[in-house]
């Protein structure tokens, strides 16, 4: 079953927390999407019982290889999305709106496309 843009959006969340935290907790992912602790809480649960993330004892969320995998792919689309729309002249706070709403729909194909464009552009 295909993850919906609410799950991958709080794995991408973990991943980024993680980056800069030596734990995450769900009142982290809370404060940092602006969501509800019951709308994370529930979140949480769902994405645990799908596999893509865990919770120790103390209620730290780890990313699962699956989650990771996931996360690292919606991570990088925003990214070079990103990248790719300020480079067609559009402001950054924009871009990076645009970027994370098209991240959940854009095919791999079409990604893929903008990614080897992007990137010959820096060559």
């Amino acid at each position: 079953m295909r993850l919906q843009e609410s799950g991958e959006m709080y794995l991408e969340t973990i991943l980024i927390l993680s980056r800069t935290k030596n734990y995450v907790r769900s009142i982290d992912v809370c404060e940092y999407m602006g969501y509800s602790k019951p709308s994370i809480s529930r979140a949480v649960s769902l994405l645990r019982n799908d596999g893509y993330v865990d919770m120790d004892d103390r209620g730290y969320l780890t990313l699962t290889d699956k989650g990771r995998a996931m996360a690292e792919k919606i991570y990088d689309r925003h990214q070079v999305l990103t990248k790719a729309l300020t480079r067609m002249g559009i402001e950054l706070r924009i871009a990076e709106e645009d970027a994370c709403r098209i991240e959940h729909v854009i095919s791999d194909e079409s990604f893929e496309v903008i990614r080897r464009y992007i990137m010959s552009e820096q060559a």
